[in-house]
């Protein structure tokens, strides 16, 4: 499964959350740091839904970059 991740850039470092998944959430002081981060985070929140017997949600989301010319 594939699952969109948003990273952002905050105040002194990155985040990153997963829209399929409320509450899958990560921080990491660099992109590399966020992105190994929510992919714990994922495994950590999909090991908690099976274990609760709750559906693993499909990937819904999906991402696109739109070229703008400002």
């Amino acid at each position: 499964m594939k699952y969109a991740v948003v990273i952002e850039k905050a105040e002194g470092n990155y985040s990153a959350y997963v829209p399929d998944l409320p509450g899958c959430v990560a921080t990491g002081g660099t992109v590399a740091e966020v992105e190994a981060e929510i992919r714990e985070a994922i495994a950590f929140h999909l090991e908690g839904l099976r274990e609760d017997g709750v559906p693993v949600p499909e990937p819904t989301s999906k991402v696109e970059y739109i070229d703008f010319a400002a």
